[in-house]
């Protein structure tokens, strides 16, 4: 059923980019480089007050709201006792909220009302090893049951249904690591029923609202795949229709109407970007619902009650709505003047209450209760996300397009300080120091929007730029197939020409540019320093692979059968030809190549990329005097989920920053205090972080 389509690319391998010095001016290299005096950078915002971190990365006072779904009442994400947990109160008294979940330690982030209206179903792992276990929580007592008590077993929701309210449909891998079996379990007394035992080789299922499995995908040796039709439940399958490994990340299935009679998937195959069509599961007979030509379909809002797609969703340089459906058109013009980007969080069963969220750059989220039953359209105010930022002003994101050099259009992000008397500037007065952001992924993107490390750089003194290289999503297939085995290669050349652009438009000081990213983005700032040791002063990589044999060596068993995925767009470790490319690509073979100050952050459970990766790269630094600083948090895995260690990293970033960039910075102080920070080496490389680590 599509309540809310929104595709993202669930697999989120990390890694990155290339070789090849950019064609720009390059600065003169320095070998460990003398750090900068902690100081304003130039221009200086000295007008402009200093945001604490605590306002950009603490927890939200609320956040991700939802409406049960016969409307009576309102849940969101707050802290209890410095936690995230779920509130619920009636919808027309927020003053009436209360905890009902006890989450003490990482906090919940995942979480989804039941067509009882009386239960909160959330997912929780264990310090981030990404072993999601399902809880229920019933409004009426009170009582949390733990629907997926399985350790080391990794839970999923399919699906959920009206039609039957007190049960949905999960994947465990509780017998095969490597496969999710299908389930159907009772969220009331945590009973499971199998539905499906995974075949081998098959990735995912589609079900139907009567709980009926209908289509499955599995990969194809070559890096495609292929949908079948499930005859009898599955107890059978036949080929229903072949995807080509150039469509492999922009096609697929998406869901089921309501009475199952009509089937969504995106679709790529005769064309370049991907369009949102309809299928008929039985004749296979399509129909294009909405296309754009320049981005990929990315959202959709569909008909509550029927599954019937009323618009969809396309974000080139921002999100638009494409209307489907007229009788949505009035409720997204009027919602369209609320001042941002407009986002659909719920729909209540009857159609009458919408959850809003209106997304700007320069401020928090605001939500909203659009009620649309009477005879005039009324969105109530109820809450921002982050009720201090509204006493900072903030600098805007603005969308660049900027040419690589084979041609390629890069949509990407920059922000720049406000002026020095705080004024709104869209370039600035003269070159300043600047941090390349990297996404992670690959197969993800930057978008437009409120962005905290964005905000936080820019308030710091440095223009910051996003770009979407080659194998971001949302762009069509071309432009994610012209980085298969371009890793290290014309990947990292992207990056390369964004910093030629901002040199050539006096946005950047060539001489004191920074590269920092995670996962995919920690990659590109190790290939960056090894690759191209002269083009970055220094560089922050967090969760970030130094190695691809032993990464791809590593990964969870719940990817195997994506293997294709990875071997035909990055390089295949499992041939001698394979491994080569991926060795030659690896930053860890260049590490004698790093002559500039690094800083590295990894959580300790880590399942996608391991804690090696960071060890490896931090010991083949050790001995060469190279400035290199290594956070472990030994409670987190692919990135930092507890706003404490958030918090820390980011004080820990600023303040080395400061060094090699020039910009101010707030003070370390008692920030690692609360958090699990480890610092395994080199803290006396960044100011107030000097003294001994945490004991390991």
């Amino acid at each position: 059923m599509l309540e809310r389509i929104s595709w993202r690319v669930a697999v989120c391998l990390s890694v990155a980019a290339s070789a090849a010095l950019a064609q720009s001016p390059q600065p003169k290299p320095q070998n460990n480089p003398e750090p900068r005096p902690a100081g304003p950078a130039s221009p200086t915002p000295d007008g402009v007050a200093l945001i604490p971190r605590e306002v950009l990365f603490g927890n939200p006072d609320r956040a991700g709201p939802q409406l049960s779904h016969d409307g009576r009442q309102l849940s969101f994400l707050a802290a209890v006792d410095g936690v995230l947990n779920v509130w619920v109160a009636p919808v027309e008294d927020l003053a009436k909220a209360r905890p009902v979940t006890g989450d003490k330690n990482r906090g919940i982030r995942q979480y989804f009302w039941a067509y009882t209206n009386q239960h909160i179903i959330y997912l929780q792992d264990q310090g981030g090893d990404e072993n999601w276990r399902l809880y229920s929580v019933d409004l009426g007592t009170g009582k949390t049951l733990d629907l997926t008590p399985f350790p080391g077993v990794q839970a999923q929701v399919q699906g959920l249904s009206p039609q039957r309210p007190g049960q949905i449909v999960i994947g465990l891998n509780n017998r095969n690591p490597m496969y999710h079996d299908l389930h159907i379990v009772d969220i009331t007394t945590g009973t499971l029923t199998p539905l499906l035992t995974c075949p081998d080789g098959f990735a995912g299922f589609t079900t139907d609202e009567d709980w009926k499995v209908r289509f499955g995908l599995r990969m194809t040796p070559d890096g495609g795949g292929e949908m079948l039709r499930a005859v009898d439940g599955g107890v059978s399958w036949e080929p229903a229709l072949k995807i080509a490994a150039a469509d492999m990340l922009t096609t697929g299935p998406l869901g089921f109407t309501r009475d199952g009679k009509t089937f969504y998937m995106r679709d790529s195959r005769d064309r370049d970007t991907s369009a949102l069509i309809s299928m008929d599961p039985q004749t296979g007979a399509t129909k294009v619902i909405a296309e754009n030509k320049k981005a990929d379909f990315a959202d959709a809002l569909s008909d509550p009650v029927t599954g019937v797609v009323q618009a969809a969703g396309f974000n080139y340089l921002k999100n638009e709505w494409t209307v489907v459906d007229p009788a949505v058109a009035p409720d997204l013009e009027y919602l369209g003047k609320l001042g941002g980007e407009v986002d659909v969080l719920s729909r209540t069963l009857d159609d009458r209450k919408w959850m809003v969220a209106v997304i700007k750059d320069d401020g928090p989220v605001k939500y909203y209760l659009y009620d649309r039953s009477g005879p005039e359209r009324k969105a109530r105010f109820l809450f921002t996300n982050r009720e201090k930022l509204a006493g900072y002003k903030l600098a805007p994101m603005e969308a660049e397009v900027i040419k690589a050099r084979d041609g390629l259009d890069m949509v990407s992000y920059l922000t720049v300080p406000l002026a020095p008397d705080g004024r709104v500037v869209k370039r600035p007065s003269a070159p300043l120091p600047m941090v390349l952001l990297v996404h992670g992924g690959p197969w993800a993107r930057d978008s437009w929007g409120y962005n905290g490390l964005h905000q936080l750089l820019a308030n710091r003194g440095y223009a910051v730029l996003s770009v979407n290289y080659r194998g971001s999503t949302g762009f069509g297939k071309s432009f994610i197939n012209a980085a298969d085995k371009e890793w290290a290669g014309k990947m990292h050349d992207d990056l390369l020409d964004a910093v030629d652009w901002a040199v050539k438009n006096k946005v950047a000081d060539p001489r004191r540019i920074a590269i920092m990213g995670g996962s995919y983005g920690g990659y590109a700032t190790l290939v960056g320093l090894t690759f191209t040791p002269d083009v970055f002063v220094c560089g922050v990589d967090i969760v970030g692979p130094s190695n691809l044999v032993t990464l791809l060596n590593s990964i969870p068993p719940y990817w195997a059968p994506m293997i294709e995925m990875f071997t035909t767009r990055v390089g295949d470790h499992r041939t001698d030809e394979g491994r080569k490319l991926l060795e030659s690509r690896s930053p860890l073979n260049k590490a004698d190549k790093i002559t500039k100050p690094l800083l590295i952050g990894q959580g300790a459970n880590d399942p996608r990329v391991k804690q090696a990766e960071a060890d490896q790269i931090v010991d083949a630094l050790k001995t060469r005097n190279i400035p290199v600083t290594y956070v472990l948090y030994p409670d987190e895995g692919h990135g930092f989920a507890r706003p404490e260690n958030n918090l820390s990293f980011f004080a820990v970033s600023e303040a080395f920053l400061s060094q090699y960039l020039g910009g101010r910075y707030e003070p370390i102080g008692q920030a690692l205090k609360k958090s699990s920070a480890q610092v395994r080496y080199g803290a006396e490389h960044v100011p107030g972080l000097t003294g001994p680590a945490k004991p390991e």
